[in-house]
């Protein structure tokens, strides 16, 4: 099973996980990540209020099943769940879930970490913060693009 979800809605990371390997005895080893919304960036900053995420409905859906397929084709892959949401989110909020199924660990892990590497960078969100000084809209982070750059 390969699910990509893009919702409003929260998510319960283990409810996800147990979905995806209930009754399945292919599975050898899930991988879960979830990815949070958290109140700092850097020491010294204005603490985050809230973030907004914005997306191309169709699009962002499109661009991460495509992550998923290149993601089966590189690993030995039995099922991935991703979900990401958008709309407003305070610290401790989840914001997206990626979730591989292989029949090894190896295969479970790189290819959950190829995801989110991908997911920074490819998928077609775009992040307001809002914090006491002013909202503004988050720069691509030079980080992000050599993680994803590895991968080629």
């Amino acid at each position: 099973m390969f699910t990509v979800r893009i919702q409003a809605q929260d998510f319960d990371a283990a409810t996800e996980a147990s979905a995806l390997a209930r009754g399945r005895t292919d599975i050898g080893a899930l991988v879960t990540f979830a990815g949070l919304c958290r109140a700092q960036d850097a020491p010294g900053g204005a603490p985050l209020i809230a973030l907004t995420l914005e997306h191309y409905p169709g699009m962002a859906e499109e661009e991460i099943g495509r992550l998923v397929e290149q993601a089966r084709a590189r690993w030995p892959l039995v099922g991935a769940t991703v979900i990401h949401r958008y709309g407003r989110m305070v610290p401790g909020d989840n914001i997206v879930l990626v979730v591989t199924a292989s029949a090894h660990r190896t295969a479970a892990f790189e290819a959950a970490e190829f995801l989110m590497d991908w997911l920074k960078t490819s998928a077609p969100f775009w992040k307001m913060e809002e914090r006491d000084d002013g909202n503004g809209w988050v720069a691509a982070k030079d980080d992000d693009d050599a993680a994803a750059e590895r991968w080629n």
